[in-house]
């Protein structure tokens, strides 16, 4: 039960923050750091991904595999939070206060530990009748 409610969790902010990736693009393009070419390209695969973690989220679907999959993904993503605390980038109109990037970057790690808990991928493999 307790798995559950987290994987609806992470689904919604997933969701959340593919329709901001959507919606805020060109703010979102100028965290790709510049050695990675089309930034927006980018940005749409992550709205298209976030979206479709979510909805595997929601459905349940092949739930470790998934983990493993949005796990990867987190990683990936980190590069851009990195690159957006080191150049002082804001994002969008939000006031950029210096140490959010850097919590933002940092909080990823306990993330992937929270969606491979979640989705029982390694290590965190359910065993039959348990919740977690």
């Amino acid at each position: 039960m307790i798995r559950r409610i987290v994987q609806l969790a992470l689904a919604i902010s997933f969701l959340i923050a593919g329709v901001l990736h959507f919606q805020l693009d060109d703010a979102f393009a100028l965290i790709v750091p510049p050695m990675l070419p089309s930034p927006a390209a980018i940005v749409w695969i992550t709205v298209l991904m976030e979206l479709g973690f979510a909805a595997a989220l929601i459905a349940k679907w092949r739930l470790p595999l998934t983990g493993l999959l949005l796990s990867a993904y987190l990683l990936a993503v980190l590069p851009a939070n990195i690159y957006m605390a080191i150049a002082g980038i804001p994002l969008g109109d939000i006031a950029f206060i210096p140490a959010a990037p850097w919590l933002r970057a940092a909080l990823q790690f306990p993330l992937i530990a929270l969606v491979l808990w979640c989705t029982g991928a390694p290590p965190f493999r359910k065993t039959p009748g348990t919740d977690g």
